[in-house]
């Protein structure tokens, strides 16, 4: 998979912009805010249908215009496919592949795989556990768009039990109304959470080599999938059972504080550094190299799961690496398209070179 070109009207700091991408190593390179970051953000926008960046999808329309554009063509094994993004000036996006209108968000998963890292993910290591399973979330729904179904439907139960917790607290009748929340919560959870096991001990694997890589063999990376009990070697109907019963014990908890205390929607990974959790005492220096490691990890999931690599976005990663550690990443990211972006590159391996200066492009 790579992307063969992109144009850009009126994204970010781009009135108009358009620039071709080669296999291999492509290098967005120029002054910080000159737009490399933004172009990133706008490949990922036609893969996941959000920004990395912002909620607030009106930020992406350039300062004085109406709407933004995004028009994107990769190729594939089989075929080639064009993704042309527009936000409208209430910030509302539709997307349009092949020309097809999209309905579902949904239907945009699996048209063009990316894995993105930039250096605010070292927060996937050391913040909130939500940082973590939107990891997973991303990288699985990406590879399975039935798990991001699943996904939509376990959230939008959360919240009417949620709802319920709060506006009916005190009432005899809840536990009624609760039990019908309460299985379509351990019906979908369960999914979630035997495809998120399942992804973590495959990320366990690819990722700790990496990791060993980058480290120099001098730390050990082990993940594993942490939940209300031990849920690793069940399957995926008892999984359900485990769970029905996990949130049945933890009602009259739920009806106090006044929202649902076990689910996917509280669980986490578990990342250890040499037996240390590294959520708690990994320096920044680790933090960063776990990171990179989990995405390299997530890139290899993907081609395995799918047939072929997803396009790797490195945002400004180079400039915490020392020169060996420079080397030995790109020497990992042979084999698929990845774009990276730095203020200066003077290493080899790059198969184009673009020069991003104040909105404007220029193909070295």
């Amino acid at each position: 998979m790579k992307i063969v070109s992109l144009e850009l009207t009126n994204f970010r700091n781009y009135e108009r912009a358009s620039v071709e991408f080669g296999d291999g190593l492509n290098v967005l390179h120029g002054k910080n805010a000159s737009g490399k970051t933004n172009m990133l953000e706008s490949i990922y926008l036609c893969s996941i249908f959000k920004s990395p960046r912002t909620t607030k999808d009106k930020e992406m329309i350039y300062i004085g215009e109406k709407n933004a554009c995004v028009s994107l063509t990769l190729q594939k094994k089989y075929r080639k496919h064009t993704i042309n993004l527009h936000i409208d000036e209430k910030g509302k996006k539709r997307v349009l592949v092949d020309n097809i209108p999209l309905n579902r968000a949904g239907e945009l998963f699996g048209v063009l795989g990316v894995v993105f890292f930039s250096p605010d993910e070292m927060k996937l290591v050391k913040e909130s556990p939500q940082e973590r399973r939107r990891f997973m979330d991303v990288g699985l729904s990406q590879q399975q768009r039935g798990y991001f179904y699943s996904l939509q439907r376990y959230n939008k139960t959360l919240r009417q039990k949620n709802n319920l917790l709060k506006e009916w607290r005190g009432s005899k009748n809840i536990d009624d109304m609760l039990e019908v929340w309460d299985a379509g919560l351990a019906k979908e959870g369960a999914i979630l959470i035997s495809k998120r096991l399942a992804y973590v001990k495959t990320l366990n694997d690819s990722a700790s080599r990496f990791h060993t890589a980058i480290s120099s063999d001098s730390e050990k990376l082990t993940l594993s999938y942490e939940s209300f009990a031990d849920l690793s070697e069940l399957s995926a109907e008892d999984i359900e059972k485990a769970l029905a019963d996990g949130i049945r014990r933890a009602r009259e908890k739920d009806k106090e504080l006044g929202y649902s205390t076990v689910g996917p929607h509280r669980d986490d990974i578990r990342i250890e550094i040499n037996g240390k959790d590294s959520r708690k005492f990994a320096s920044q220096g680790q933090q960063r190299t776990i990171a990179l490691a989990l995405k390299l990890g997530e890139v290899v999931i993907y081609k395995n799961e799918i047939g072929e690599p997803p396009v790797l976005l490195l945002d400004d990663v180079l400039s915490e690496l020392d020169i060996n550690r420079q080397n030995l990443l790109l020497e990992m990211t042979k084999g698929f398209q990845t774009i990276l972006t730095c203020t200066e590159f003077n290493l080899d391996g790059a198969s184009k070179k673009i020069m991003v200066s104040d909105g404007t492009v220029k193909q070295d």
